[in-house]
């Protein structure tokens, strides 16, 4: 048992780190109108017909294009981390990326957010503008400041360091353990330490999934999906999280067996 917990808990380590490091949290697709077609670039692009070299010195020209809908925009592939957003760069090849941080809406980023200031906000814009009828009296730049996005980040760390400090307990107590009472206290702080450390993931994770969403709703528009779904690193970070509780159960099922025995 103590080797399987310990198998796990690496097994936990190695997924929460590769989902924490990479970009494939959410993927998808947003849509974007079509550049102009040029010299460089025929295909997936306007022609507006004409001499294009005349067009384009010549600015006083009227374009014109045939395609209407659908056909003036691109789908192109993006894929979203904890750190950066990275798009298909329509204009060139390979991608270009951004910090995931920078398009997330200030309420998710994370603010300091003072008590006076909650007093003020309440009197200010709850009073008052509630009883102009308004339904959103906080307005969107105030819900409450909550610090998501960073907090999520702090506590994909804090998940990572626990789960190193149970795993090292854990090696701790198969390989250096002298005796059996010994054993059982690294045993006891090795399980405290993973199921702490999989409750911090959890949130984590759940936090990262709502910061998503709101920029999905409220980010910068040349960024907001047209559609997406969960990708690789999500399946990593919570199979991260099932492996890390089932090591736990598995500690904790060691310990008392082992207790039960020793008594």
């Amino acid at each position: 048992r103590a080797l399987l917990a310990v198998s796990l808990n690496l097994m936990a380590l190695l997924f929460s780190t590769t989902a924490f490091i990479t970009t494939h949290w959410c993927e998808g697709t947003q849509r974007v109108p079509k550049p102009s077609c040029g010299k460089e670039k025929k295909t997936n692009c306007l022609n507006y017909g004409g001499n294009e070299t005349a067009n384009e010195t010549n600015q006083n020209v009227v374009h014109y294009s045939w395609e209407t809908g659908d056909d003036r925009f691109l789908f192109r592939y993006f894929h979203t981390g904890i750190w950066y957003s990275c798009e298909e760069n329509i204009n060139a090849a390979g991608e270009k990326c951004r910090s995931f941080i920078d398009l997330a809406p200030a309420s998710e980023k994370g603010r300091a957010f003072q008590v006076n200031q909650l007093l003020t906000l309440v009197k200010e814009r709850f009073f008052i503008k509630a009883e102009l009828g308004q339904t959103d009296p906080w307005g969107r730049g105030h819900r409450l400041e909550g610090s998501v996005l960073w907090l999520s980040v702090v506590s994909e760390v804090l998940y990572i360091m626990l789960l190193v400090v149970g795993f090292s307990l854990m090696c701790l107590e198969l390989f250096h353990s002298s005796s059996v009472i010994d054993g059982l206290k690294l045993n006891a702080f090795a399980a405290v330490f993973t199921v702490l450390s999989g409750l911090l993931g959890m949130v984590a994770h759940m936090m990262y999934t709502q910061v998503f969403q709101v920029t999905v709703s409220l980010g910068p528009e040349d960024w907001r999906p047209h559609s997406w779904d969960y990708g690789w690193s999500f399946c990593l970070a919570w199979g991260s999280f099932t492996c890390c509780m089932a090591a736990s159960v598995t500690t904790l099922n060691s310990y008392t067996k082992t207790v039960i025995e020793f008594r």
